[in-house]
């Protein structure tokens, strides 16, 4: 097999593993909502020693993921219902986790400070596990042929707040066609590392069309001559035939993202951890318990790879087991001390 072949046999093993996250191919797949949003349903349905629904709110990036767990654990354990609503990091830990309405939020950032204060208010205790590594990917029409490769400086021209209006505006050598711009919302973890990681303390224009839903940036970029647009790399991966990725340039020439750059820290700045945080008191419920150990076990798998991120290393692997069973210990003593039910 050439590298062509190889190339795009793992393309079709992830665009697999997404349109099975997509449409719930291994098991029954569902919308349901809690709190009003949009979720995404996997069960099976004969008996097991298990039972009960898991709800997992957060990033849009972590999704496809989560859903790929909660498929293969509804599998083994066919009398569970695992509910993953894609509200965005933030969004997550606003309205579904801090206010424990969700045990679980899938983030493609670290919680902020404030949102630990706001979780602690509701006696909501937050623990990470760190679950895959993503490469942000910037996309352009693929008729662009006047880029290939940007700057984060070309970047942050892009993006900041007052800044350019036409593709000129940042490269004298670029057309002088208005910008079109698409990208996550301000509920979004993808928004907030990349304006992070490119804009620094210059605020993110908000004259773009922002959504939640990655096909929609997609949709936009591909129909739009001049369109610009990020998100995640698995959904650019899933994609590759109708937009076009932007190697990034950080001073040691054009980096293209891929899996191998992601893992390997020659993408930068736009490389970034991928988590699921979990309530540590909601790991005195043995469903939870039996969900976050199986996640942690998969995190350590191909699964991550088949969508399209760099899975965890052995080493991250085996700190994530370590922080779990020391929060289960912690969560079971607490509810024996408190009469509080093992479900």
């Amino acid at each position: 097999m050439d590298a062509t072949e190889g190339g795009r046999s793992a393309r079709t093993s992830r665009r697999r593993a997404l349109a099975a996250v997509g449409t719930g191919a291994t098991a029954l797949a569902g919308c349901v909502g809690f709190g009003g949003s949009v979720a995404t349903t996997t069960t099976t349905s004969t008996g097991d020693d298990l039972a009960g629904t898991i709800h997992v709110a957060g990033s849009s990036t972590v999704y496809p993921v989560t859903v790929a767990v909660g498929n293969r654990f509804s599998k083994r354990h066919p009398e569970v219902t695992v509910s993953v609503t894609p509200t965005g990091t933030g969004g997550g830990f606003e309205n579904f986790f801090c206010p424990g309405k969700a045990p679980l939020n899938n983030a493609s950032r670290a919680i902020r400070e404030g949102e630990r204060e706001a979780c602690a208010d509701n006696g909501v205790d937050p623990l990470a596990l760190r679950i895959a590594t993503d490469a942000l990917t910037v996309v352009v029409n693929e008729d662009a042929d006047w880029v290939d490769c940007v700057t984060p400086a070309e970047l942050g021209a892009v993006w900041r707040e007052d800044g350019a209006e036409t593709w000129r505006d940042v490269n004298s050598a670029w057309p002088d066609e208005p910008l079109d711009l698409y990208g996550p919302t301000t509920a979004s973890g993808t928004y907030d590392y990349f304006s992070e990681a490119i804009l620094g303390d210059s605020a993110h224009r908000s004259d773009y069309e922002g959504t939640e839903q990655d096909s929609t940036i997609v949709e936009g970029v591909s129909e739009s001559t001049y369109g610009m647009g990020y998100f995640g790399f698995a959904y650019y991966d899933q994609n590759r035939d109708a937009v076009k990725a932007l190697a990034i340039d950080d001073g040691e020439g054009c980096v293209a993202p891929s899996l191998d750059t992601a893992k390997s820290g020659a993408y930068t700045p736009l490389s970034r951890p991928l988590f699921v945080y979990v309530d540590r008191n909601a790991l005195s419920r043995r469903l939870i318990r039996a969900f976050c150990r199986f996640y942690v076990e998969q995190a350590a798998t191909d699964l991550a790879a088949d969508i399209g991120y760099v899975p965890v290393s052995d080493e991250q692997a085996a700190a994530n087991r370590e922080a779990l069973a020391a929060a289960i210990d912690a969560a079971r003593t607490d509810a024996a001390t408190t009469d509080s039910p093992d479900e």
